[in-house]
């Protein structure tokens, strides 16, 4: 019997989320925010049990000859020397790492399927180390799609498909990867904001437009010879048309995230059944706070919140799947910002397991290690062991950062409307606390920065560790006051 109701629960969820189980992803450029920052913004989404493992690996010099080797077989050479970068990990997830390095480029990604059965692989293709190469390797977000680029072309890529989102100080960039070797980018305008849900958003592509986009030279060629194109119609090329899974573009899970965060950020009112753009300019330059609502968002205020204001409820488990979700375990909004030094300049605003019932803090890039308690093992044990990580590394530990923040969303969800009303409380005096205080902290930083670098980077270090214990202290009291009431 037990049996019986574990099939009907896992085929209900497959029915509800399909192939779109996967992530959530902003980037704004920097005329866009408040700051002249380009920002970042990203829920982490996946299923099963898992663990959000932080390393920080430093900047490495690599042996002559020495080989990397790719899950399906494949090798290439490491570079001479790679960039260090913070991490991360998922254990036993290959498409849920997010790589920021130190020269500030961030890299997440969104699943995104396409309508590729063909796709061409070398060796059996790239997926999990895509993005690790990429951050070892790019001084830019430009050079790392050139790097993923050439990466794709060189070995096809083995999932069905997939948008990584590339950012820096300067620009960003989205990446569509369709299986085998085709895939595109476009760069995002300054001025501008692209929002990604789980499907291929680029329509037009004009690859002589060298600043803006680059791809397969073939990316329309090859669709007209598999008949998904036919330029004889006069209908111009639209890249998302073209290339997605039919299923995705018709995905409500898609298309109602899609609709919601571009109508909370846009200068335009979308229908839900209009074709939304590209990119889109904001109502109102955009602030860090703004990327944090949409990023907790779960249809509050329309006909969509099947809670009806929680009344019915937790908003994290409806029939339509919301930016924030219980399959979210960990989110994020990097501002990156070129009037800085790079030591300060960067900053990963982070949410461990849900946002919505967990606080952002500031993580700045050049910090020497993550505090103790966000990691288990080490960066080569963690590569080493990534697909082969001991079934006890997912057991539930309260000496660990993650479990409490994951053991507070659970409670919350349990009775939501009373519970997420105090807990938000809590957290936004902290995020107003760490907002008003951030430009007097940074000045600190500076003075510091100019006398001593060594110094400075270890005081950095210390007050992104104090604010995480800090913040889980906080987390064990709201837990606390959670079980007693029970």
């Amino acid at each position: 019997m037990k049996r019986i109701v574990l099939f009907i629960l896992i085929f209900s969820t497959l029915l509800l989320y399909g192939d779109e189980y996967n992530c959530f992803s902003i980037i704004a450029g920097k005329l866009s925010t408040v700051d002249g920052s380009v920002m970042i913004a990203h829920n982490e989404d996946d299923s099963g049990i898992n663990f959000v493992n932080v390393h920080k690996v430093p900047p490495m010099l690599h042996p002559k000859g020495k080989v990397i080797r790719l899950k399906n077989g494949a090798e290439l050479l490491e570079a001479s020397e790679t960039f260090g970068y913070l991490w991360f990990q998922i254990p036993g997830q290959e498409f849920a790492d997010t790589y920021m390095n130190e020269k500030g480029v961030i890299i997440a990604s969104n699943k995104c399927t396409s309508r590729e059965d063909q796709g061409e692989l070398t060796e059996g293709g790239i997926g999990f180390m895509l993005r690790r190469i990429a951050a070892q390797r790019a001084g830019s977000a430009r050079e790392a799609v050139k790097i993923a680029g050439e990466l794709l072309s060189k070995y096809g890529y083995a999932g069905s498909g997939r948008t990584y989102c590339f950012a820096d100080a300067d620009e960003g960039w989205i990446l569509h990867a369709v299986k085998g070797k085709h895939w595109v980018a476009q760069r995002v305008p300054d001025d501008r904001i692209v929002v990604i849900a789980n499907y291929y958003t680029i329509k037009k592509v004009d690859l002589s437009d060298k600043e803006n986009f680059v791809g397969s030279a073939d990316i329309i060629d090859y669709a007209v010879k598999r008949n998904w194109y036919d330029p004889g119609k006069g209908e111009k090329f639209d890249f998302a048309q073209v290339y997605s899974s039919p299923k995705s573009l018709e995905s409500m899970v898609n298309i109602l995230r899609q609709w919601r965060a571009t109508n909370l950020l846009a200068k335009k009112n979308y229908e839900i059944d209009e074709r939304f753009p590209f990119s889109f300019m904001p109502k109102r330059k955009v602030r860090l706070t703004d990327l944090f609502r949409v990023l907790r968002d779960h249809y509050e205020g329309t006909e969509y919140d099947l809670t009806d204001n929680y009344k019915k409820g937790s908003p994290n488990s409806t029939k339509n799947r919301a930016i924030c979700d219980k399959s979210t375990q960990y989110s994020f909004v990097a501002t990156l910002r070129s009037d800085l030094p790079a030591e300060i300049a960067n900053v990963v605003w982070t949410a461990f397991r849900r946002p919505d019932t967990n606080a952002y803090s500031p993580w700045y890039l050049s910090i020497t290690s993550p505090p103790v308690g966000y990691t288990l093992g080490s960066p080569d044990t963690a590569l080493q062991d990534h697909f082969n990580w001991p079934k006890s590394f997912f057991n539930f530990d309260l000496d660990y950062a993650f479990w409490n923040y994951a053991k507070l969303s659970d409670l919350v969800d349990q009775a939501y409307k009373d519970r997420i009303r105090y807990t938000r409380k809590e957290w936004k005096n902290l995020e107003n606390f760490l907002l008003k205080s951030r430009k007097k902290k940074e000045k600190e930083f500076l003075y510091l920065l100019e006398k001593k670098k060594n110094i400075a980077i270890n005081f950095i270090t210390n007050y992104v560790h104090q604010l995480e214990y800090r913040k889980w202290f906080l987390t064990t009291e709201l837990i606390e006051r959670i079980t007693e009431e029970e």
